[in-house]
């Protein structure tokens, strides 16, 4: 049963989520649920310091002994850092989306798209929907 999702942060329907620092940086991550469904993640490609993503776009790529998933930028932005604990530890994701298993920080490029996204409860009713 996956965790509830924390309501400090926002989530896409593609199952990301971001949690806004407040500064003009955010987190990015999948969410619980999206782990659950790839199962045993075994590999994770961060995306490259500085690269710029837009919202929707693929910025990291999460392979599990499942399938091979993109994993989408819930905003736009700029990549400002990676979590290279991922590269030797991937199942980080499996055992805390929501913590160690972040993905990456951006540079916010346009805060109004975080009106675009879901707050925690709603996200809790698409994943309920999905699972019907």
């Amino acid at each position: 049963m996956p965790k509830s999702n924390p309501t400090d942060r926002l989530y896409s329907k593609d199952h990301e989520w971001v949690k806004d620092n407040g500064d003009g940086t955010a987190a990015v991550g999948i969410t619980d649920y999206a782990q659950e469904m790839l199962t045993d993640i075994v590999f994770v490609e961060l995306p490259p310091l500085g690269k710029k993503v837009a919202q929707g776009e693929p910025m990291a790529v999460v392979e599990s002994v499942k399938s091979v998933s993109d994993v989408y930028a819930p905003v736009s932005g700029e990549v400002i850092d990676v979590n290279k604990r991922l590269e030797e530890t991937p199942e980080l994701l499996n055992q805390d989306a929501f913590g160690e298993g972040w993905i990456a920080k951006l540079k916010l490029g346009n805060t109004a798209e975080l009106k675009s996204l879901f707050n925690a409860a709603d996200y809790d009713d698409l994943i309920k929907e999905e699972k019907h």
